[in-house]
């Protein structure tokens, strides 16, 4: 998958030439404010027509909502109603639920819960199996392990890696931590006032990057320096 050109341009708020290629798993990578929620929010049609001044995507990148585009959101809590059993919140059969509940590792008993009764890390969990009710061809995930203790994002990272392999999706990991990304993503792009400043593979990039900002940012992640041996 291919974003051929992505343009916006305003007063308050601006992405330049935004472009990449989705192979497998892409990070995509920056501090708070660099553009990258904007990126996303704009793949996903969320912004106003007005402002989207140009996007363009190859073929096979069609912006169907549930269909060939799923998104997981930063937060599952607000992401789900908690006055409403979780059962309730998915739109396919109780036998399919089952199904994605095993295979993200939640047992069927949840679905009579509601969400204020689960962890954080099982909620994530549940906005994950929910994304992948009609097998998405892309699966979209902004900051999803931020508000996650270690053990638990590292869990959840896994699971995406496996869910990966067994459904044949692509993903693009929105993310300011490159900690979080290196483990589940094969290519990364780093972002900064609203342009794309490096790319490449996430290997590479770790170990060479090019851009003092890169730098900063795998600092910034990882509290050794172990990995650019």
């Amino acid at each position: 998958m291919v974003i051929k050109k992505l343009t916006i341009k305003n007063d308050t708020k601006i992405l330049i030439d935004i472009n990449f290629k989705i192979q497998n798993s892409l990070a995509l990578v920056g501090q708070s404010g660099s553009g990258k929620s904007l990126t996303l929010k704009a793949l996903l049609g969320m912004l106003p027509k007005n402002l989207t001044k140009e996007l363009l995507y190859d073929a096979d990148f069609e912006l169907i909502a549930g269909e060939s585009v799923a998104f997981v959101p930063q937060n599952p809590f607000t992401a789900l109603s908690p006055l409403t059993k979780i059962n309730k919140q998915f739109f396919i059969s109780k036998t399919k639920q089952i199904e994605l509940f095993d295979s993200v590792g939640l047992d069927k008993t949840l679905l009579e819960r509601f969400p204020p009764e689960l962890s954080g890390g099982q909620l994530q969990r549940v906005v994950i199996a929910m994304a992948l009710e009609k097998n998405p061809k892309l699966l979209m995930l902004d900051e999803p392990t931020t508000a996650l203790d270690g053990e638990t994002k590292r869990l959840i990272i896994s699971l995406l890696k496996e869910l990966q392999i067994k459904m044949d999706f692509k993903m693009l990991f929105v993310t300011h931590d490159i900690n979080s990304a290196k483990d589940l993503c094969e290519d990364i792009c780093v972002i900064k006032d609203g342009a794309i400043v490096e790319d490449g593979r996430m290997s590479q990039i770790l170990q060479h990057p090019k851009e003092k900002y890169t730098q900063t940012l795998i600092e910034a992640s990882f509290a050794n320096r172990e990995f650019r041996k």
